[in-house]
């Protein structure tokens, strides 16, 4: 699912990822840990093409069998929107959309039909426990339920991958425990890999396989 060499971040003098190298199979959950400064976030970015490598000629990464290296910017948004997903440690719901609103963003990006959309968000919400609260905003919800609708509007395209960093980590222990269960609920029902960078180790000794990086590179 993912393949990914010589992945190199620097900036100015700083180098933050240097050399990574990681294979991920389709439908495994694989957790990235380390200190603060190792460089997860910043992998988990370029991974999740949100950011690029400072060595992008030399480097390589493959996604679902598309060289995103090759891709334009164009052809790169629309590769993200219908085949990535994203969970955020701060929920980034909009405040002035319902739960329902907020899933069907990216399937309207996707140009999806509203019904479509709408029925497909109330299937996730549903399935996440929120049949009473698609038509609340984000403040009427609690910090669980919040997350929960951002889970639902990462899975709302049926992307190949989710990434999430640190999903838990604004969430209290009950809450992080239900989300950490939620993955592999998710996985059984869906099919989605997942790529999530922790600081919470309970989550990262659940997954699949637990990758640690320090200092810029993963420890094999």
């Amino acid at each position: 699912m993912i393949a990914a060499k010589n992945i190199r971040k620097s900036y100015g003098d700083l180098d933050v990822l240097k050399g990574v190298e990681l294979t991920i199979q389709s439908g495994e959950i694989v957790s990235i840990v380390g200190p603060s400064g190792a460089g997860k976030t910043t992998l988990l970015q370029i991974l999740g093409t949100l950011d690029v490598p400072s060595n992008k000629k030399e480097c390589a990464i493959q996604i679902d069998n598309r060289d995103i290296n090759l891709l334009n910017d164009k052809q790169l948004a629309r590769f993200r929107n219908e085949h990535l997903g994203f969970i955020f440690q701060f929920h980034q719901l909009l405040p002035e959309f319902t739960a329902l609103e907020n899933v069907c963003i990216p399937a309207f990006i996707k140009k999806t039909k509203k019904n479509e959309a709408e029925n497909r968000a109330k299937e996730l919400l549903g399935f996440l426990g929120l049949q009473e609260r698609f038509h609340h905003k984000p403040k009427a919800l609690s910090g669980g339920e919040q997350q929960r609708v951002a889970v639902a509007r990462s899975l709302i395209n049926n992307p190949s991958v989710v990434f999430a960093d640190e999903p838990s980590g604004n969430l209290d222990s009950e809450s992080a425990d239900n989300l950490h269960s939620l993955f592999f609920e998710l996985r059984k029902e869906f099919g989605q890999t997942f790529v999530i960078v922790t600081h919470n180790q309970e989550l990262a000794n659940m997954a699949d396989r637990k990758l640690t990086m320090v200092d810029g590179v993963i420890l094999r």
